[in-house]
């Protein structure tokens, strides 16, 4: 059963649980604060493969196969498996799931696509079209860089306000039975374009999206940011992170002591050429799998929002002048006080 609270929210009366959760990660996000909490770290880039984009794949399939040992489940106890990725036709998906012969749902939300993919599974498991439901996403710095930028032979002077693409794997079962770990509301969002047209400032060009949707939630809900244990954003970075904040502000929200941002989160600043922080769908995916979750399921987290945020943008878009929309969903997750 899905109840609408306000004009834009889904709650979930008898909310879908959380089975089990998985993140894997490359060599330099290994090498970051959250390093130690990843379920699997590779140092090779290419994970044995011959292609970066065959190597995102297999760290697709990983987080998958890590995430159903944890359930203790095999691929066909899966009802649906919702799945994207930054790629063209989201082939790191399609390619690197193609063999679990699992009904398959590709989804396109750039950097949001772990948000937007757990909203959905959490959606079609209340309604009781899946009993459990996969959601999945991943991405690549090398992959990355040479569909949206320049080959990384180039070498090219990268700014301030640009971000590191991350080598990572999420992946979120869930299933209709009750749980500790439960998703209670979720709060889709709406493209927000600002005109913002520059490719190496995507911080800039997601934060409206992020704090029209957050202001939406808050509203429909009746809540306030001190009402949640932590407010994670994914992945705004530094430039980012601080226009959400001023943004929020002008709205009537205060974040300060509640907001968190992925892109921060994943890599230090100081000591790792990132410039403005994490991004990719692999980031705020790795953050939630690594982090987040198992920080709720230990209990030092008990109520929290966390809203992936995407840059909706192709290389032919960005080619032919166009501007950068951005998108931002939300969700509620929270854990039972006997949990």
């Amino acid at each position: 059963m899905i109840q609408r609270t306000g004009q834009y929210t889904l709650h979930f009366p008898s909310p879908p649980g959380i089975l089990s959760f998985a993140a894997v990660a490359g060599k330099k996000e290994a090498e970051g604060p959250l390093g130690k909490n990843f379920d699997a770290v590779f140092d090779d880039t290419t994970l044995g493969t011959d292609s970066f984009e065959k190597a995102e794949s297999a760290l697709q399939g990983e987080a998958l196969l890590h995430a159903l040992k944890k359930a203790g489940l095999q691929p066909q106890d899966l009802s649906l498996l919702l799945a994207g990725d930054l790629l063209n036709q989201c082939i790191s998906s399609t390619f690197g799931l193609r063999e679990f012969g699992i009904p398959f749902l590709g989804l396109y939300g750039a950097c949001s696509t772990m948000a937007l993919s757990l909203g959905l599974a959490a959606v079609l498991t209340a309604c009781g079209a899946a009993d459990r439901a996969a959601a999945v996403t991943s991405s690549h710095f090398a992959s990355a860089e040479r569909q949206f930028r320049l080959p990384l032979e180039y070498g090219g002077q990268r700014p301030p306000t640009a971000q590191w693409t991350a080598t990572a794997s999420g992946c979120v079962i869930l299933t209709r039975e009750s749980r500790p770990l439960t998703v209670q509301d979720v709060c889709f969002g709406s493209i927000c374009d600002l005109g913002i047209t520059d490719m190496n400032n995507m911080g800039a060009a997601m934060a409206p999206a992020a704090a029209q949707t957050l202001t939406r939630y808050l509203r429909d809900t009746g809540t306030f940011p001190q009402d949640y244990d932590a407010i994670f954003t994914g992945d705004l970075g530094y430039v980012g992170s601080q226009l959400l904040m001023d943004l929020m502000e002008k709205e009537g929200f205060s974040l300060q002591q509640k907001h968190h941002d992925c892109g921060i989160m994943l890599f230090d600043r100081n000591k790792q050429d990132v410039h403005a922080g994490g991004s990719g769908c692999g980031c705020s995916a790795g953050v939630l799998g690594s982090t987040i979750l198992p920080a709720m399921q230990q209990g030092t987290l008990r109520n929290i929002l966390f809203m992936a945020t995407g840059a909706l943008m192709s290389p032919t878009s960005s080619q032919q002048g166009e501007s950068i929309p951005g998108i931002a969903h939300l969700i509620h997750l929270s854990r039972a006080e006997n949990g």
